[in-house]
């Protein structure tokens, strides 16, 4: 046998690393830092106690995609010519803020609340972002005080470094009016119910949500696929020609094949709280090897969601192509699906 170079891990223990710690909540992140192989996406695990504030921030090198988890959330934002946008989320849905614009989250409720960050960009990092606290802080007080309207005497209480989750007051039920007087809607709303949707398909072995730029519109950068895989079920191995792929492990146990060419390959499990990542174009597959049904979301650096099955490719070509492509007999592959599989069964 040829020897090769072996691929680098794809998985990283998200929700076993180090958090940050603040008297509001906590952090985790996924970068390029904690797993080189994940050049185009980064996320971040983040809960926040009733009342918390993820303070006022930007990002200026990433677009956000979030996915409720548990609990509720609330969000305000504000975007170019002073259009504004404050939503609530509950578990299961979704919101994305465009690069560079200005947002706020918090708590709802009097539950803990937990949601993933995903961004654009492998690189970037949520410890890294533009926060109101810190700018702020670092503006002379007279310049300041004079953009504000009021005395630089008035502006010694705030803080003069990122203070960056924040223990608030216990947000009122209703939505409060903004404090703009001449701001407008956003044309195009930042939120997403994504999984009070119907399944996208559904098959034998398990069903799939999908969210893409045609559902969300503002989501140009961005696309999700959530899986319930039942125990035993693959998603069958495939490949996505325009995006990298993150992966998060909602609920159970999964078995990732990656193939990278070049006779490199490597398989990894991941549990429950752990990410993976399968580079744009690279061959993957995920298996349910545990004993219960799993739930695993994959978001995509594109808007748009493309994919291409193995079982589609074989079933594009003729039979004697494919049956002399793999030196087995004609009647081997006479067995092989003559559609598309996606998602194969625990009975397969």
């Amino acid at each position: 046998m040829p020897s090769h170079d072996s691929l680098p891990t794809f998985r990283f223990a998200l929700e076993e690393s180090p958090a940050r710690v603040m008297p509001g909540g906590t952090a985790r992140e996924a970068t390029i830092k904690q797993l080189p192989i994940s050049t185009g996406l980064a996320g971040v695990s983040m809960t926040l106690k009733p009342g918390a504030i993820r303070e006022l921030h930007w990002h200026a090198i990433a677009a956000e995609w979030a996915y409720v988890i548990r609990g509720n959330v609330r969000t305000t934002i504000v975007g170019p010519g002073g259009t504004c946008e404050t939503n609530d989320f509950g578990s299961g849905d979704v919101w994305y803020f465009p690069r560079g614009h200005g947002h706020a989250i918090a708590c709802l409720g009097s539950e803990e609340c937990h949601f993933l960050l995903i961004f654009d960009n492998g690189a970037f990092s949520e410890f890294g972002t533009f926060s109101s606290t810190d700018w702020v802080g670092h503006i002379d007080a007279d310049v300041l005080g004079r953009c504000l309207g009021v005395a630089p005497a008035d502006l010694k209480g705030l803080a003069h470094e990122e203070l960056y989750i924040v223990q608030g007051r216990p947000l009122p039920a209703v939505i409060e009016p903004n404090r703009g007087s001449e701001l407008r809607p956003a044309p195009q709303t930042h939120r997403y119910p994504f999984m009070a949707q119907p399944p996208w398909e559904t098959f034998p072995g398990g069903r799939q949500w999908r969210v893409t730029v045609d559902e969300f519109p503002i989501s140009t950068t961005m696309s999700a696929s959530l899986f319930e895989l039942e125990p035993g079920a693959i998603r069958e191995p495939h490949w996505h020609p325009h995006a990298n792929e993150w992966q998060y492990v909602l609920e159970g146990t999964v078995r990732v094949g990656l193939f990278g060419s070049g006779g490199r390959a490597r398989v990894e499990q991941l549990n429950a709280g752990d990410v993976g990542y399968a580079p744009r174009g690279y061959g993957h597959y995920i298996e349910n090897c545990g004993d219960k049904m799993c739930k695993i979301l994959v978001a995509f650096d594109s808007g748009q969601y493309q994919e291409i099955s193995l079982s589609t490719w074989l079933s594009a070509n003729p039979a004697g192509m494919v049956a002399d492509n793999f030196q087995v007999p004609d009647a081997l592959v006479d067995r092989w699906p003559k559609k598309r599989v996606f998602v194969a069964d625990g009975n397969s």
